[in-house]
Formats: structure tokens, sequence, C-alpha cells
């Protein structure tokens, strides 16, 4: 069983907990029903699970280690995050030398890096990094560089960690020869621990050198992997007990063009070989231009494979339908050109699942998986909607199903939770008989509290739903100054148990955007936040991950006067059992300003004499979590049940989760 990073407070056995230390003779009292009988509705595996979207610096600059940026000079700047401090090209007789990108023979490699040193005064290249580069002290890097040595007598490139006024924390040197252009790979152990380092290159002699391919990247990546992945962020992913992982995105998969959308084949094999694209948020939103954010596909559609299965989570890949995004230019391929779309679709299931004698069976098993990759989901299109989306859906899907009929298909009912393009979605969906449909929502907290019973009234044998994307807006729908602040997480809490209530109709369920620099980002608010250093989860995060740790494999009846608990002063229910680990999970969440006692009377089963309550609450409902100091976060206790109830305080403005193991 995943071990899980649930924070405890020292509390003797039969305590209440810290957070419930209102007295209880004033707390509102509800008499509820926890009825254990079985509903004949199972939890699916799947319920709880991540989205990822490289938004935000979510992979290159985040999850993805590499430190150096624009480390193959193939920005549409060539020397985008390089400084020359030495060096003037008009007056290159009064300095050390310069650097210019040169035409590379390769298709996709374009650029290599001329670099003319003139003396011997230490001509130097800094990288900047991503808002620079997180060093810590005693800590190992993986340096690499692919250089060629022209002419001149060139014979060594320094390589140092430097800060701000150029002192070194951290250095190495490399021997370079020969006219071939070959990798050289070196280490270096930092001095210092800076938030802030640059990467600087000196090189020892005169001449003229080419240089590609120049990365950083931390010894001590998730699992050990060379090149691979950041520690702390995928611990984070592992620590939500995800049940699947959906990728790339989100607009990302669309792309503002098709030929900006997102194309996985052209993220898999060589690293050094995968071909670079802008990313479609660089410039998205005016307040929050980043023109730097550019896609080198290091972490690729392997990587994210290789994620899912080192997490647990159910790959979830989602696939171009042939449309861009239609807040962009809505640009679509004639239906007589959409057989390559649908080809790679198809040549994806082979990759994940295909036998290593396949053609792409072959090529996942080259990269180091001979095993296949079990995908049983593949997403056509995002966020399209209108009747150009259902008829490119069809063809996908007719093609698709006669080769690989038990795959399942998770079709899209558009951006929006309501209104004539998502009815006229789930209206044709529903028609053609597809699995799963995804929803979107975006919204404020009073939005998120009132639509606890969105799910009542669906058709249980219908499509069932993946809430794909969702998150509270504090502001407003795309503002910079939304926050993750607990009232929102509260409300998420709250709209969360009605998802759970109605398992039998939803599936699947992931907050959305997952990362954000914090120096970095377009779009707010975000599930995990880091900086070159270190990271930290919001309020947000703790409520995920007590409905993915606490998700259960059935579930039961909790009521008041023999109804479900939806909102009703201000109190949100919902109950599973777990057959694994023989317990009942009961979820409540209290938005109100005052506790409330819950009188739980249980019928069906007996329960052991004790139990545990896990408490995430507040000290306001604007407290956020920030680096260094997480004031939300779960504090877990015992409580004794009174005979056969569950009497609990549920502070004001809180979500508690109750355990009590079944007798």
């Amino acid at each position: 069983m995943k071990k899980h990073l649930i924070k405890t407070a020292a509390l003797t056995a039969f305590a209440l907990t810290g957070s419930m230390l209102c007295n209880a003779q004033s707390a509102k009292e509800r008499k509820l029903v926890l009825n254990l009988a079985n509903t004949g509705v199972k939890i699916q595996p799947t319920m709880y699970g991540i989205f990822f979207e490289d938004i935000n610096f979510g992979a290159d600059g985040g999850l993805y280690a590499e430190m150096v940026k624009n480390r193959s000079f193939e920005f549409d700047d060539p020397l985008m995050g390089w400084k020359q401090p030495n060096s003037d090209r008009h007056k290159l007789n009064e300095k050390s030398g310069y650097a210019s990108a040169i035409e590379n023979n390769h298709p996709t490699n374009k650029h290599l890096l001329r670099v003319q040193v003139k003396d011997n005064k230490g001509y130097s290249l800094i990288n900047e990094g991503f808002r620079g580069m997180g060093v810590k002290a005693n800590e190992l890097y993986d340096i690499s560089l692919d250089a060629a040595t022209i002419e001149g007598t060139i014979t060594a490139i320094k390589l140092q960690f430097v800060d701000a006024k150029d002192n070194v924390l951290g250095e190495t040197t490399v021997n370079v020869s020969g006219k071939d252009l070959k990798k050289y790979k070196a280490q270096i152990k930092a001095t210092k621990t800076e938030a802030k380092a640059n990467f600087k290159v000196t090189f020892t002699g005169t001449g003229t050198i080419n240089l590609d391919n120049v990365s950083v990247f931390p010894k001590d990546t998730w699992k050990g992997r060379p090149g691979g992945l950041r520690k702390d962020l995928v611990q984070k992913l592992y620590d939500l007990n995800p049940g699947f992982l959906r990728f790339p995105g989100g607009c990302i998969v669309e792309g503002r063009t098709l030929e900006q959308r997102y194309q996985w084949k052209k993220t898999v094999g060589d690293v050094d070989n995968r071909e670079l694209l802008i990313n479609r948020w660089n410039t998205e939103f005016d307040h929050r231009l980043t023109p730097d954010y550019f896609q080198t596909f290091g972490l690729g559609f392997f990587e994210y494979f290789q994620m899912a299965e080192d997490i647990g989570a159910e790959p979830l890949p989602v696939l171009s339908c042939g449309i861009a995004c239609q807040f962009n230019t809505g640009e679509m391929v004639p239906m007589n050109e959409l057989e390559p779309f649908i080809q790679d679709a198809v040549d994806l299931i082979e990759f994940a699942n295909g036998d290593v004698t396949t053609k792409w069976g072959k090529l996942r098993s080259d990269m180091g998986h001979p095993k296949p990759f079990n995908m049983k989901y593949i997403g056509v299109g995002n966020e399209q909607w209108g009747p150009d989306y259902i008829e490119r859906y069809k063809a996908f899907e007719k093609v698709i199903h006669a080769k690989y009929p038990n795959m399942i298909i998770v079709s899209g009912s558009g951006p929006f939770p309501d209104g004539e393009y998502f009815d006229y979605g789930w209206k044709e969906l529903s028609k053609l008989g597809v699995k799963i449909v995804d929803e979107h929502f975006y919204n404020t907290a009073e939005w998120f509290k009132g639509n606890a019973t969105r799910y009542d009234k669906y058709d249980r044998k219908g499509p069932k739903v993946f809430a794909g994307e969702y998150a509270v807006q504090s502001k407003a729908i795309a503002s910079p100054e939304n926050k993750n602040n607990w009232d929102g997480a509260l409300a998420e809490a709250a709209f969360m148990t009605g998802l759970e209530r109605n398992a039998e109709v939803v599936n699947l369920t992931s907050y959305a955007p997952l990362f954000a620099h914090a120096e970095g980002w377009q779009w707010t608010p975000d599930l995990i936040w880091f900086n070159n250093l270190e990271s930290y989860a919001t309020p947000n995060y703790y409520v995920q991950q007590l409905y993915g740790t606490n998700a259960g494999t059935d579930l039961v009846a909790v009521t008041e006067g023999g109804k479900a608990i939806t909102g009703q002063n201000g109190l949100f229910a919902s109950a599973v059992t777990d057959k694994n680990t023989k317990e009942v999970i009961v979820k409540v969440v209290n938005t109100t300003k005052e506790a409330q006692k819950t009188d739980i009377s249980v019928k069906g089963s007996k329960l052991a004499k004790t139990g545990k309550i896990i408490t995430l609450k507040g000290e306001t409902l604007s407290t956020e979590n920030t680096f260094g100091a997480e004031s939300v976060v779960p504090k877990e206790s015992e409580f004794k049940l009174n005979g056969s109830k569950i009497d609990v305080t549920v502070p004001a403005e809180s979500f508690i989760v109750i355990k009590v193991k079944l007798s």
C-alpha cells in the first residue's frame, strides 16, 4: 500500500481534534443516518486523478528537470537565454570573441552554436536557466554538451555555476578535441544553495568551436533516472494516490493552429533529436507574456507513460481531432485529409500496447520499456464543440474500434458546463453511445457549492462523466488575481461530495491546472506551486489528496431526514466503504461560520469502538499556503464512538474525513 504524507496532530487517543476545540454543546446538532447496505455502486479506481498540461512552465522549467533554457539553440532567437558578457560583434578587435547560430544539416536539430574565441582573456557564455537555476549545496549535477573544435587551440571548456555577482558555486572542466561533434559529460558539486544561479561556459585557448545540446540536470531526479524528472514534484503527484494521469493537456493538444498542435510522434525517440515547438501559452495572456516559453519535449509521450506507471495511475493520453483551438484560429483539417490524424491515434495505441515486433512497440522497447504500458483510455479532442467535432469524432471512433474494440475513447462536451454547445455535444454523443464524456468547469465558489447536486439527475444508463478540468476561480476565469485560498478549496470539497455520491455516473475527475512556477505562471489558480528550489501544496491539493487517499471501493448512503446531504444549512456529505481496508469513510464539509455536531446513527453493520478523524481547515477563508508555510494541512486524531453512533463536531468552515473500521 502506498505511503501518503498526511501530517498528524500529537493528540491523546480519545481526544477531539485540535480543530474541534469549539464547545460541542453550542454546536448545531444534525441527526444523520449512515446506511452501510450495499448500493451496488462501485467507486472506480480512476475516480480521482491528475490532469497535466505544460502551462505555467509545468514541463520545461518544472517537472522536466533540465536546468538549461534553449539548450540546443532552437528557439526562434537561437541565443535566447544565453548571454555573452565579454562580446560585442560590432567591436570584435576589442573583445574576447562572439557566438552565433549556424545552420545544421539535421531535420529537427537545425542549429549549432559557432563560437569564435579571439584571445585568452576568458571568453564566456552564460545561460540564465528558467528564471535562474536552483542549485543546492553538496548536491551533484550532471553536465553534458556536444562540441567540435573546428580550428585553433581550444583544448578545454570550464563549466561553472555562478551567482549574480559572478561568485563561483561549483565548477568542473572538460577537455575537448576533434572536428567531429561528440558528447562530453561531467559533474559539478554545488558549494552553496542558490535559487538564481547561472551556468557559465568558458573556453581555454583560441579559435573556433561548435556547441550543441548544452545540458544540466540534478543527479537526484525521480527514481534516479539520468535526464529525468524533478523529484519533489513527482513525489507530490504520487502522494495524491491518483487513479489516472491525463496528458499532455488541455489546449496544448489543439494548438493555436494545426501546425502548432501537439504531435506525439515528435516527442519520442532520442531526446536530442526531438523537434522543438513554441508553447501555445507563451503570449496567450497579456498579463503574463512569456516569449521564452517553448516545448523541448524532453518530457514526451514515453516519459508520460513511464510516470503514470511510476505513480500507479492509468495513462489517459488526449490527441488532436483535427481542429485547432476554437478560441484562437479554429483551423480544421478537411475530412478527406483527416486520415493521418486518425493514424496517429492508432499508432499511439500500438506504441503503448503493441508487441515488440510491431513498429511502434519496438520503439517503446528500444526506449527501455519492452513490456506494454497497458493503456485502456484514449481521448479524441480536448474542448472542441459543434457538428465539426462530432463528425471528426465519429471518424476516429470507427477506425480505432475496428482495430481495438476494447479501447475506451473519451469524448468531449466543449469548454463550458452548460449552454448551447454543451447541450448539443451531449445530445449527439449520447446518440453515438459513447462511453465517457469530458466536462470542464471553472467558476466561483458559490457555483461549486450550488452544483453539488449537478449529477443527481444524469441518466444512469447514458455515457459516464469525466470531470476533466475544474477549479474555483476566486476572482474571474483566467484572472491573474485568482487565489488558491481556503474558500475555493472548501467549495471544491463540498462539490466533490456530489461527485462521489454520483459515482454511478462520474468515473473520473481531476483539478486543473496542476503546476505553476512562482515566477513563470500564466494562469491561476493551480494545484502545486514551485520555484527553482522547492515546492508547496495548496489547500486545494490537500482536498484532492484526502479524496484520492480515501476513495474507497463501494458507495454507501449518508442521509438526513431520508435525503442526501447536499448543502442543507451549509452541510455536505458522502460516504464509502473500502473492502480492502475494511473500513467506512465519511466525508463531511461544513461551509457555515458555526460548528455543527453530527449525530450519525449507523445501520447495516457494526463498527469498531474507535475511529480516526482527518481535519482540513484554514484560519480564515482567505488563508493560503506559501513556500515554507503550509498552514492548511490535514491533521489526524482519534475519537471514541458513542455506542454505535458517530458523534463528532465539524468545525466551522472545515472539511473532515471520518474513518472507522468495520467490526
